[in-house]
């Protein structure tokens, strides 16, 4: 029933956001091993290293990844508008068993400070953690996180990034893709439903 009900979620976060393509509306591989994860090192906004899949994906918990760049002025302001109800929405759970975490498109311009200055901006509270890295790696974790189109030349515009959001709960193996503009109550309903 669960995985039925997954299917339909993911479904209906492809249709209602048509840029989104069927790589990205797919759920992640059932039985997705460790292996599957990039483990790259990344830099979050405070300017710590972190490795992606031990220190952002392993565990029993859930994770919530988006893609965004600072620059961007199309879907990133309100879908990191819309991020932050969900943010408030899930209170004590953040940072405690729900994490955010947003990997930059622009990993060669948008290095710690220039995301730190994103976070304060936008008043991003603990449990949401901005990412960059090395560009293969970013692009690594991206692909496998199913943030791509397979049209090379779609994939490397940023203009036409997707609106998406990737929920995880990797103890659980439980995986699914949401629009990042619905409403705050149906992702948070959602989120808090992976956390089991």
């Amino acid at each position: 029933m669960n995985a039925k009900r997954m299917l339909l979620k993911t479904t209906l976060a492809g249709a209602l956001l048509p840029v989104a393509t069927a790589a990205q509306a797919r759920p992640a591989r059932s039985g997705q091993a460790a292996s599957a994860f990039p483990n790259a090192a990344l830099q979050t906004h405070q300017g710590k290293t972190i490795h992606f899949y031990d220190d952002a994906v392993r565990g029993n918990r859930v994770v919530v990844f988006n893609m965004m760049y600072t620059s961007c002025l199309n879907i990133c302001p309100p879908n990191t508008a819309n991020l932050m109800q969900v943010q408030r929405l899930l209170g004590e759970r953040m940072g405690r068993d729900v994490f955010f975490y947003s990997l930059t498109l622009q990993p060669e311009i948008d290095r710690p400070p220039a995301l730190q200055a994103y976070a304060r901006r936008y008043g991003l509270a603990p449990g949401w953690t901005l990412l960059t890295g090395q560009r293969r790696d970013v692009d690594a974790i991206r692909r496998t996180l199913g943030f791509f189109d397979p049209d090379p030349a779609v994939d490397a515009d940023l203009a036409q990034h997707t609106g998406m959001v990737r929920i995880g709960n990797q103890a659980l193996d439980r995986w699914s893709m949401m629009p990042s503009l619905l409403s705050p109550a149906k992702l948070a309903r959602s989120i808090a439903e992976l956390a089991g």
